[in-house]
């Protein structure tokens, strides 16, 4: 059983609450306990053992102790607050040892120490260089070409590693930060690790042949991942897999998601690294050679070797990053070299950066108040920089981008959030950052994350609102929510996945179809498109031919979920003992703590569908449908039913409960390496897909339409305007979806005012104060018009920068395939509040 299945379903957990949280009347009526609930997280900022020595987390109070009321325009029903409430009182559970010996690698420590706040606005900003200006109109034309052809090259004989490929430059004599993945910019590389069939695929789907004698040595020499899961996987898992009811699961690809903290380069030069390492062999890893920690002295000397090649790799461009960088220009490079080194050895999913802002800063802030820099040659540094990390390519099979649409890479980037003492920890760097939007134009890549709170100065709010305004690339998340359980050195993986940099890594596990399961509970188990019996043989429901009976629905789908949740966990344990054992990301994990916290991450899809279906059958009547196989696979619904989306409890209360239910079922279960389930309400771009492997639902949805993305009501229905909208979706409660509760929330322009750009960059910030203070955990937030999205689906020349933000990541519209474009317009555009 996981550590988290040992706490109550509700709350648990101490005391104290500061400026960060506000204190809630409502609480104490809905919870029956006080408002002041506490907030306990493993501080980041102690020693590398990540506890007090006595494997227990340090209470943290964030800020000042002044109560922050809501948004006015935001409802305060009990319900609404019931996220903070349980997010204020919950501690997660850190399985970690303490450590014989502190091997001294602390970068949150440096970072908190050193940081230089700055409360100011944007003036200070520089332009792009006239290298970068020229670098950037070079990899514009090549991304064009791209876009055309599929993918600019991939060398189908060369499997990837830290030290293959020569140096690679797009012009070394105007790169200031250099470093590529392949010998050329664009080129992809294969990456058989994970599965020799998905590279075969991907280059058969380029036109390209996969090499015979790269074929016979990861057939019959060196086994895949791939190959280990297969060998593991049930029956059971594999008919689960093929009906869709569980989807995109990594196991022909790297599972990514996971952060090394590459500020450590930097901070102490590998040579340093490497003898902590040598000292958790020494000191750490000793005592009864069990299993676990067998396996783990072997990983660590296989961390050690990539140690040694990422210093083998950063040689070949001339730099000796065994020592520590010693100005701006060396830390920027330190840090990507690191960088550069875990995607050259892996394909993961997400391949994030986690959060740079205010480490970098230490280094520019020392030099520009020595004059040994200026403001222009840092931004050129930076924009340098974030060039490097929009040019990450990975070679994907076409099925993959059906479900991961756009050829994302997630180099997702956290800005701004509070420090230790719950102070804003804005930067100019973070800025920088922002400013390069403008200096290199809107991109998906990197994934600019602001850690959104309302006590960040008015100044950066301002300018976020203007940047999401102005290139709809931005996504904020709840700093207040995860600083208290993650510490305020922590990072975002993929899209909503928090973590604490270096400490906590996460075995990513897609998601599952909530939607499907409803119908095979209907169904006897079986697959409502293909009848194959997919689940157990559930039993016929009482109310037959209906009206379904919504308590009976209700037990039997909890029912389903206890099925689904056990055979889900079982199957990511099988993908993740083999992708440690196959496809080991050494790397990442020697730029992380020896002994890691591990999450589980779990996900569901079709939230909105299965709680308007749950509603309909409650609150209307609904009358099952059969085939002439006896399966049910339509629905007539009679009379009006409450729709998820509009601030109305009693279809939101259904959505909270289906999503507590299955994270709980989920912490009852067995998981690897002692794990903590954590759950995400997230679905990329796989929403369609999910939608053309389910049928019709009884909410009115038909067979083969979409879902809505992550945790958003689903198209049209959300009709009480923008704030019921984001209310409902406040009412997910983060304490039980750890791993993030996504929406996506597109505005028209004049739904912000018509006055000047200050007051409307003002009005989106008071948008985003409110949802957070409501309990919000995640936004996306695109201010365009359906008009201009319909015209770049006919004329996509006209549109070759146009960015949209889709569900936890941004993406070129003029990468999603047709379907996908017209799913994205066919969703809610606000137009009132």
């Amino acid at each position: 059983m996981s550590l988290l299945a040992q706490l109550p379903l509700g709350l648990s957990g101490s005391v104290v609450v500061g400026a960060c949280y506000p204190a809630l009347s409502a609480l104490n009526a809905k919870f029956g306990r006080p408002a002041r609930l506490g907030l306990r997280h493993v501080s980041s900022s102690s020693s590398s053992s990540g506890n007090n020595g006595k494997g227990q987390s340090a209470p943290r109070t964030v800020g000042k102790n002044a109560p922050l009321r809501p948004a006015r325009s935001f409802s305060t029903s009990s319900t609404s607050f019931a996220a903070s409430a349980a997010e204020a009182a919950f501690a997660i559970p850190d399985p970690r040892p303490a450590l014989a010996k502190d091997t001294g690698i602390n970068v949150s420590k440096y970072v908190q120490d050193n940081y230089t706040p700055y409360s100011g606005d944007s003036s200070f900003l520089a332009g792009p260089s006239e290298r970068t200006k020229a670098l950037w109109a070079v990899l514009e034309k090549m991304c064009c070409e791209e876009l055309t052809k599929g993918i600019s090259g991939v060398d189908p004989h060369v499997p990837s590693t830290i030290t293959a490929f020569g140096p690679g430059y797009i012009n070394k004599e105007k790169e200031v930060i250099v470093g590529l993945q392949t010998d050329e910019p664009l080129k992809r590389a294969i990456k058989p690790l994970g599965g020799i069939n998905m590279v075969k695929a991907a280059l058969h789907a380029y036109g390209y042949e996969l090499p015979k004698d790269i074929e016979y040595i990861y057939n019959n020499v060196r086994k895949t991942h791939n190959s280990g899961v297969f060998d593991a996987y049930t029956d059971e898992m594999k008919r689960a897999r093929k009906s869709g009811i569980l989807t995109g699961l990594p196991d022909g690809y790297g599972r990514g998601r996971i952060i090394g903290d590459y500020r450590r380069v930097a901070l102490y030069g590998v040579d340093q690294l490497i003898e902590a390492k040598k000292a958790d062999l020494k000191y750490n890893l000793l005592g009864v050679m069990d299993d676990e920690k067998i396996r783990l002295r072997e990983e660590v000397q296989e961390q050690i070797r990539a140690l040694k090649e990422l210093k083998e790799m950063a040689a070949s461009y001339g730099d000796d990053i065994s020592k520590p960088a010693a100005n701006s220009r060396e830390a920027v490079q330190w840090v990507y070299y690191a960088y550069l080194a875990a995607v050259k050895e892996q394909d993961g999913a997400a391949m994030s950066m986690g959060r740079i802002d205010a480490f970098l800063d230490t280094y520019f802030e020392a030099d520009l108040k020595a004059g040994r820099i200026t403001e222009p040659e840092v931004q050129e540094l930076i924009d340098q920089f974030v060039m490097k990390m929009r040019i990450v390519r990975q070679l994907r099979t076409p099925e993959y981008n059906e479900l991961f649409a756009g050829d994302p890479t997630w180099v997702t980037c956290v800005l701004g959030g509070t420090d230790d003492a719950g102070r804003p920890m804005v930067t100019k760097t973070a800025y920088r950052m922002l400013n390069t939007l403008y200096n290199l134009g809107p991109a998906p890549e990197p994934n600019l994350t602001v850690l959104w709170n309302e006590c960040l100065p008015a100044n950066f709010k301002r300018f976020c609102a203007k940047a999401s305004m102005d290139t709809s690339s931005i996504q904020y998340e709840s700093d207040k929510m995860m600083s208290g359980l993650f510490g305020s050195d922590y990072g975002i993986a993929c899209c909503v996945s928090a973590m604490r940099i270096g400490k906590d890594m996460q075995f990513f596990g897609a998601r599952t179809n909530l939607p499907k399961l409803l119908l095979y509970i209907m169904n006897g188990g079986k697959d409502e498109i293909t009848g194959d019996q997919v689940g157990p043989k559930f039993p016929p429901l009482n109310s037959g031919d209906g009206p379904l009976d919504y308590q009976e629905v209700k037990g039997r789908m909890d029912e389903g979920m206890a099925w689904l949740a056990k055979l889900y966990c079982d199957t990511m344990n099988v993908i993740h003992y083999m992708h440690d054992k196959y496809d080991y990301e050494r790397v990442q994990m020697a730029l992380h703590d020896t002994y890691v916290r591990r999450l589980l991450a779990f996900g569901i899809s079709g939230l909105s569908v299965i709680a308007d279906s749950l509603s309909a059958i409650k609150y209307g009547k609904v009358y099952p449908i059969k085939d002439e196989r006896g399966l049910i696979t339509d629905f007539k619904v009679e009379g009006k039913f409450p729709k998820y989306g509009n601030d109305d409890d009693a279809v939101d209360e259904i959505a909270t409960w289906v999503a507590e239910t299955f994270s709980s079922h989920l912490n009852r279960q067995e998981t690897y390496r002692n794990s903590i389930p954590t759950l995400s309400v997230l679905t990329i771009t796989s929403n369609v897909v999910y939608g053309k492997k389910t049928g019709s639902t009884p909410d009115g949805r038909k067979k083969g339409q979409p879902f809505a993305p992550g945790a958003n009501p689903l198209h049209g229905r959300d009709a009480h305007g923008a704030l019921a909208s984001l209310n409902s979706v406040a009412k997910i409660p983060y304490v039980r979806c750890l791993d993030g509760v996504s929406n996506t929330f597109s505005l028209v322009p004049s739904v912000l005012g018509r006055g000047d750009e200050t007051s409307r960059a003002n009005n989106l910030v008071a948008v985003l104060d409110g949802y957070f203070i409501k309990g919000g955990h995640h936004i996306n937030v695109n201010v365009l018009n359906r008009e201009m999205l319909m015209d770049a689906v006919e004329h996509p020349e006209k549109y070759p920068n146009l960015t949209i933000r889709v569900s936890g990541y941004a993406v070129h519209f003029s990468k999603l395939t047709r379907d996908q474009q017209l799913e994205v317009i066919a969703r809610t555009f606000h137009d009132s509040m």
